[in-house]
């Protein structure tokens, strides 16, 4: 796990926190780094916190100031530029959290951002609810049954195939503009999904039953 990095973002603070003795780095944009304050996380333990710093504030941050990187470029979002800097540390698995929730227009750029990198960095998100990520061709995942799987196309999926589900595929297609693969279940221990071409996003949530 130490290959590993572990980044906060500035949606929903986390109900709880990962174990920082399994990741290799940790971080965090500046608008994370209050919530991290506030639920008292190690503060100690964050290699870097980047952005722009417009939510910059506090009498007591300067005690962090050598590892601020500052990332003024308007053209990225600060979770953009806090994975080009992880990126350039050689660190190519991501655990993500505070992607989702507040405003839906950042969680919805939050997956465009990872679509973007997905071919370089393997990004997971966690949030309450579920834990989401893109999915190579060919793809299995253990330990889910009876836990919520949803497949979500990005934006389409062609000839895909899918076992341990409680609703199967063979050869089909998903769209976001006619069928999505949401709010499936698994009905194994052990389920895998191939598909030829398109990208796929797959959300596994908590026990459906």
């Amino acid at each position: 796990m130490k290959d590993k990095a572990l980044l906060f973002i500035n949606g929903d603070a986390p109900k709880s926190f990962p174990n920082p003795e399994n990741y290799g780095l940790i971080a965090c944009t500046d608008g994370a780094f209050h919530y991290l304050k506030t639920l008292n996380f190690p503060l100690n333990k964050l290699d870097f916190i980047s952005g722009d710093f417009d939510s910059h504030s506090g009498k007591d941050e300067d005690i962090y100031d050598e590892k601020f990187i500052y990332t003024p470029d308007q053209e990225k979002t600060d979770f953009h530029k806090a994975l080009e800097i992880i990126l350039e540390k050689d660190f190519t698995n991501v655990d993500v959290f505070g992607g989702s929730g507040g405003e839906q227009d950042h969680f919805l750029g939050n997956l465009t951002v990872a679509f973007g990198f997905k071919d370089k960095l393997n990004i997971k998100f966690y949030d309450e609810f579920s834990e989401y990520y893109f999915i190579p061709k060919s793809f299995t995942a253990k330990g889910v049954k009876n836990k919520m799987i949803s497949l979500y196309p990005f934006p389409s999926v062609e000839n895909i195939t899918t076992k341990g589900l409680n609703w199967l595929l063979k050869n089909g297609s998903l769209s976001i503009t006619s069928k999505l693969g949401t709010r499936n279940f698994a009905v194994e221990d052990e389920i895998a999904v191939e598909y030829e071409k398109g990208d796929l996003l797959i959300f596994v949530g908590r026990n459906y039953l």
